[in-house]
């Protein structure tokens, strides 16, 4: 039997060691491991002090100096916001996919790897990119948001759906069937975009010719303790006809706009789906962002 105490997957990371009890030495404290890189703070969640470290580079090196349990928490980059023609509101960018498990890592230098969110252009879209942990660990990108001619961006496998114009959007899937994320906001035909999904909810449909707004992000102080701060929000729907674009979600989507101005971008490290434009060009996605927390 072994000394530690089962821990459940949330999501399937396939990393190679699973379930490897943790070697001893200095520092490992309840089969956790020891690691550096990123930047690095200590917090306490439910009475239980952990060292967290949170990385927003492009590439960073995670160095592992002894072997054992790591809790993650990552996510790909958001999509680009729509992008329609004159009088067609774009729907908005989904927010990037998260993976949250705990993992066993061995001593080893493990390269960080934070998406990029969705370049926004005219005319079409862009869904974001994976974050990745070495080779294995991952969280896939955003789905750029729907533009004219009643679209739905599913980008499988493995992103959400961006907001969708005129069209019934559908749940896109993950690696073995696992729903992952949620659909985007329905349009109104040649006047207003839906808002873009998350991982927490559906992005809110167009109404009239005002955008609907972007799905709310998920609180990730529940992983890394503090304050609400939100990541994976949806981004807002575009207009058309004069009207109001939609708002981005949890204020860190970007949001929808009017006319020919370009979408609104999702905020840096946010996950998050930029904003639809009515006939401009499609807000940007916002870059992922990777957590790895052990305990001291």
């Amino acid at each position: 039997m072994s000394r530690y105490n089962p821990r459940t997957l949330v999501q399937t990371p396939f990393v190679s060691g699973w379930g490897k009890a943790a070697a001893g030495g200095i520092g490992v404290v309840d089969g956790y491991g020891v690691a550096t890189g990123g930047s690095s703070s200590p917090i306490t969640v439910s009475g239980v002090n952990y060292t967290l470290l949170s990385f927003t580079g492009a590439t960073t090196n995670l160095e592992v100096t002894a072997a054992g349990l790591f809790d993650i928490l990552i996510f790909g980059g958001g999509g680009s916001g729509g992008s329609g023609t004159a009088g067609f509101g774009g729907g908005g960018g989904a927010g990037g996919q998260f993976l949250q498990a705990t993992v066993y890592l061995p001593v080893a230098t493990h390269v960080i790897t934070v998406g990029a969110g969705g370049a926004g252009f005219a005319g079409g879209t862009n869904r974001g990119l994976a974050t990745l942990l070495g080779a294995a660990v991952f969280s896939t990108g955003g789905g750029g948001g729907g533009s004219q001619g009643g679209q739905t961006v599913t980008n499988s496998p493995g992103a959400n759906t961006g907001g969708s114009r005129n069209a019934v959007a559908v749940v896109a899937t993950f690696y073995g069937g696992t729903t992952y994320g949620n659909v985007g906001g329905l349009g109104v035909s040649n006047n207003a975009g839906g808002g873009g999904g998350s991982i927490v909810a559906a992005g809110s449909a167009g109404v009239t010719t005002t955008g609907g707004a972007g799905a709310a992000g998920y609180d990730v102080s529940v992983f890394i303790a503090g304050s609400a701060l939100y990541k994976g929000a949806g981004g807002g729907g575009a207009s058309g006809a004069g009207g109001a674009g939609g708002a981005g979600g949890s204020s860190v989507g970007g949001a929808g706009t009017n006319g020919g101005t370009a979408g609104g971008t999702a905020a840096a490290n946010t996950a998050s789906g930029g904003g639809g434009s009515e006939s401009g060009t499609g807000g940007g996605g916002g870059s992922g962002i990777a957590y790895v927390r052990f305990k001291i």
